[in-house]
């Protein structure tokens, strides 16, 4: 990770981490790359949150200073952002999102031409032009000076992109969507509403500030109680940008990202559309996925935590389905990010297909109990490193053996450490996670 970019783009508290000053910087970095040898053109995309319109207007600023041409597609979603970017010659996309995080959280993610994350190497020469370290850029002047245009045309052809992929109609399917006041507010209903499934809504209001409060991927108790309420078949629930999804049965019970890769894997595998038969996981996934993969015959590959390694992992072994436990789910067929609609809709499609439901098609895979807790700390590398800490986790991993295990790891995003223990009791993971966190408080690493 960078000084400013992380595992998913430049992410903080709106004007006091992240500043119009940084995305102004941005937007005049990537305006001067892109525009060396041609007038760049650049898309960009935002969610709901009350600062991702100044963020804009910031990014705009800087990309049309360098000459850049920047093409809005106003509140959209990541997934929509990645899409357009490469299939309309755009040099680069650009989403403004702190995904999941609070409303006051914002960040800037950079999409190459090929709709995959931006190079490292870029990352480093945008952060050494915040820091002043690599030069002044010149500013373009006259009719070198780029233009604004409005494209919501580009998040409307995404929508119709998503429309025709689905392979059976809906009608009759009673479906719940909690947009999480966020990207998804402004695509998901009309999605399910044309490919005829009733469709029932929460969480669909933005004002700014409610974006994943108490909704969406984040807080799926409410999904879970609406759709046992309204007697639903199945619900989705996004997070901030919709690049997640995680899915709730008609019994009212949590599909996670895990439940969602053995469902949709061990379909495709039956198709002969899984590629060499295999899954990609992060470290994070439960035991009882590997397990359930190993009765079918299903292979799994496991990385670090984060959709960028899953994808790299992807591309690299030529694996078409990877993702994470929190609803990061990649198609390699169809998108190169996660996309939670797409999710929805492929979920749909093994619902219709095999005539079951989604509780019947999950069954067969018995989760462990898992405790996953944050942990705030003033510095995650020394936190992480420190002796007693280490000596507490072996210890822990020692006991848990064969039937359980225990990960500490480094937010990619947050100033945080993620404790998580899976054992099989939940009283077991409280109490190994608990022993952890308590050396942690000793040793003051914690802060409030």
């Amino acid at each position: 990770m960078g000084k400013y970019f992380g595992t998913d783009g430049f992410r903080g508290e709106a004007n006091v981490v992240l500043t119009v000053e940084h995305a102004f910087k941005v937007g005049r970095f990537l305006g001067w790359y892109y525009g060396q040898n041609h007038k760049a053109k650049v898309v960009i995309g935002k969610d709901t949150r009350r600062s991702s319109y100044m963020f804009e207007d910031a990014l705009s600023a800087g990309l049309t200073a360098s000459g850049a041409d920047v093409y809005l597609l106003h509140v959209t979603t990541t997934p929509s952002v990645s899409y357009v970017t490469r299939t309309e010659d755009f040099d680069c996309g650009i989403m403004i999102s702190a995904s999941h995080n609070v409303f006051y959280d914002n960040g800037i993610k950079v999409i190459n031409g090929k709709g995959h994350k931006l190079e490292t190497e870029v990352e480093e020469k945008v952060e050494a032009y915040i820091d002043g370290t690599f030069g002044e850029l010149p500013l373009a002047t006259r009719e070198n000076i780029g233009r604004t245009v409005d494209y919501s045309a580009g998040r409307n052809r995404y929508i119709g992109h998503l429309i025709a992929m689905a392979t059976r109609s809906f009608k009759e399917k009673r479906v719940g969507l909690d947009c999480s006041n966020g990207s998804a507010s402004s695509i998901a209903k009309s999605v399910f509403d044309a490919l005829g499934a009733k469709t029932y809504v929460i969480h669909s209001e933005p004002d700014g500030t409610n974006i994943n409060r108490n909704c969406g991927s984040t807080h799926i108790e409410t999904l879970q109680q609406f759709v046992k309420e309204k007697n639903l078949d199945v619900g989705f629930a996004y997070d901030g940008d919709a690049d997640r999804c995680l899915a709730v049965d008609e019994n009212g019970n949590v599909v996670d990202g895990d439940l969602i890769l053995y469902v949709c894997g061990k379909y495709l595998k039956e198709q002969g559309r899984l590629n060499n038969d295999t899954i990609v996981t992060t470290i994070m996934s439960n035991i009882g996925l590997y397990k359930a993969c190993d009765k079918v015959g299903m292979k799994y590959e496991k990385t670090a935590v984060g959709d960028k390694y899953v994808y790299e992992n992807m591309v690299q072994n030529n694996h078409s389905l990877g993702g994470e436990q929190s609803g990061h789910i990649i198609f390699s067929k169809y998108a190169t990010t996660g996309d939670g609609i797409l999710t929805s809709l492929l979920l749909m499609e093994v619902m219709l297909e095999k005539k079951e439901t989604l509780g019947k098609l999950t069954e067969e895979v018995k989760i462990y109990p898992q405790l996953l807790k944050n942990v705030k700390v003033s510095d995650k590398k020394i936190a992480r490193e420190n002796l007693a800490v280490v000596r507490e986790v072996e210890k822990v991993a020692e006991v848990l053996g064969s039937d359980g295990r225990i990960l500490v790891r480094e937010s990619g995003t947050e100033p945080v450490i993620r404790v998580m223990v899976e054992a099989a009791t939940h009283e077991l993971c409280e109490e190994y996670v608990n022993q952890v966190i308590d050396v942690m408080e000793k040793e003051g690493l914690i802060i409030e």
